[in-house]
């Protein structure tokens, strides 16, 4: 049976980096279960000149629209067919179309790691219908300073976000604009205020980009947008069934808490109670809603209900729980919108 290689791009953050074959592998599942021709018979980790690779069988040979997809792969640099000993390197062809330093160039506190952020977005595309297809329109309802909005830039999607902390939303249009501007693309970007029967209820940066003047008068942009404003209010602010994708990292309960109740509560899964119902309202038929979130905040089976109450299907997915620090032990929970 054909035998391939993933070699594992070598993560900054140190603790991430330990969990990244792991959950190399529980990736590589869902990419062979909702997507890949050719049907993934099992992986395992294997160190080959002392690095560590993802090895794995298949029923037939991977195609090259397979080799395009796993190309994706959160935590992937390389893709080999294994021929003996040998390695022969196939064709890496991934869907990103800006340079990386949009992800990489911000640093602050909590950042989420950007190799997982890659991940929930990727596990969440495939659930739905148009899986890790062309022009979809993404939405983070807790977006903070922009990681999941800018992994979703890079794949070419539209994307949308939300956030109630206004440092949050001055930092990340800050960035935004001074990015495009650094890389010359032709774009436009205001910043308006939102209201409500003359009453100020929030901010919203809208964006429009592409990569030439050329594109832009063809009509190939994309477009950003994010409000700065409670996420409980989503549905004040985006219309029903406008997204193909939402996903988000939820509070961790430990810097900042969530802000779902009366004060502030380490528990996330207050703040999902009520925010899911609106959030499943905004999916389209088909489409799919990934959360990360913090175990010690709440278990899967929690929150597993609060999604299936908003009329979810939530996936059969592999492991992906994995420790961050003595605070915070990370999982994904997704579900899909029926039909």
């Amino acid at each position: 049976m054909p035998r391939y290689a993933l070699l594992i791009l070598p993560a900054f953050n140190r603790v991430y980096g330990e969990s990244s074959v792991r959950l190399t592998r529980a990736e590589l599942a869902v990419f062979s279960a909702r997507a890949l021709d050719g049907e993934v018979l099992g992986s395992e980790e294997t160190r080959i000149g002392g690095v560590p690779y993802v090895t794995f069988e298949t029923a037939r040979p991977l195609s090259e629209p397979d080799i395009h997809l796993l190309s994706n792969l959160s935590s992937v640099y390389a893709v080999f067919g294994l021929e003996g000993d040998l390695l022969r390197p196939l064709g890496m062809h991934s869907r990103d179309r800006l340079s990386s330093d949009l992800i990489t160039i911000q640093k602050y506190a909590g950042k989420t790691n950007e190799h997982f952020t890659k991940l929930l977005l990727n596990v969440t595309a495939l659930a739905g219908d148009k899986g890790l297809g062309d022009g979809l329109q993404v939405f983070d309802p807790m977006c903070g300073r922009g990681t999941t909005l800018n992994q979703a830039l890079m794949y070419g999607y539209d994307a949308y976000g939300m956030d109630v902390d206004g440092k949050d939303f001055e930092a990340y249009t800050g960035f935004i604009k001074t990015w495009l501007r650094n890389k010359r693309l032709k774009h436009t970007a205001e910043t308006v205020p939102v209201r409500r029967e003359r009453a100020l209820v929030g901010r919203r940066l809208n964006v429009t980009f592409g990569l030439s003047k050329e594109a832009v008068k063809a009509g190939d942009v994309q477009h950003l947008a994010v409000v700065n404003a409670d996420t409980l209010k989503s549905r004040e602010f985006f219309k029903p069934r406008s997204f193909d994708v939402l996903a988000t990292d939820a509070p961790y309960g430990v810097q900042h808490g969530s802000k779902g109740g009366a004060g502030l509560s380490r528990s996330p899964l207050e703040l999902l109670a009520r925010a899911v119902p609106g959030w499943a309202e905004l999916l389209r038929p088909g489409g799919a809603m990934g959360i990360a979130w913090n175990t010690y905040g709440g278990k899967s089976e929690e929150l597993a209900r609060i999604l299936t109450d908003a009329g979810l299907q939530v996936m059969d997915y592999p492991d992906f729980e994995h420790w961050v620090d003595q605070a915070i032990v990370r999982d994904i929970i997704v579900a899909r919108k029926p039909a």
